[in-house]
């Protein structure tokens, strides 16, 4: 078994696609000012983070699910099933996404403390093999740090930072975890787009092969 560490609910794309629109507007404001959550002990946290806040942490998160040339791929978290496929239908490969993956992984489950008992996956990998597994986030993020490749130089001052997205992708034998965050950058991503002053690509955490 190969371990190695790096660095839906539906509709899922309307839910992306409204969440990235609306953090990417954050990023010509100067931050959200005084958003506060609870914890079951009754502390008060912030659950956004601005470049002072420096390194970049997170009590939230969003969570979504993917599974690859799999069959009957079940997965569940936080006592929700999100992920219950056919046990008869092997699901389509990544490599046949060709360049939309990973950047199609996103977490459309929003608004989970960190964090609940760990995820419960059940699969057949595409060889007909059965295999059981738990993802552990608590032991995959014990920091708590969100994970981008952003520098901290390059990224825009006084404006909030929210909660971040995990992925959990079951590849074939092999689960991966990824995160995605909207970071606002100083500098446009795209010379002339206004709306472009940001990065949002995922960042692979944590993989094991089974």
């Amino acid at each position: 078994m190969d371990d190695r560490h790096h660095l839906r609910p539906t509709p899922r794309r309307r839910a992306r696609a409204l969440t990235i629109a609306l953090l990417a507007a954050l990023t010509t404001t100067t931050g959200c000012q005084g958003v506060t959550a609870k914890t079951d002990d009754g502390r008060t946290i912030r659950p956004d983070n601005t470049v002072a806040d420096w390194p970049l942490k997170f009590v939230q998160h969003s969570f979504g699910a993917a599974c690859y040339s799999t069959y009957g791929c079940h997965i569940t978290y936080a006592g929700h099933l999100v992920k219950d496929d056919p046990d008869d239908r092997l699901k389509r490969s990544s490599a046949s996404l060709g360049d939309k993956y990973p950047k199609n992984l996103g977490g459309g489950w929003l608004g989970i403390f960190n964090f609940p008992p760990p995820a419960q996956v059940r699969w057949r990998s595409q060889d007909g093999v059965a295999h059981e597994a738990e993802v552990d986030m608590a032991a995959v993020f014990p920091d708590q740090l969100i994970r981008h490749e952003v520098p901290r130089e390059d990224v825009r001052e006084g404006v909030s930072i929210g909660n971040p997205e995990i992925v959990l992708e079951v590849n074939d034998r092999t689960i991966n975890v990824w995160m995605r965050s909207l970071i606002p950058t100083k500098s446009l991503q795209k010379p002339g787009n206004p709306h472009s002053g940001f990065r949002y690509e995922p960042v692979l955490v944590w993989s094991r092969t089974y």
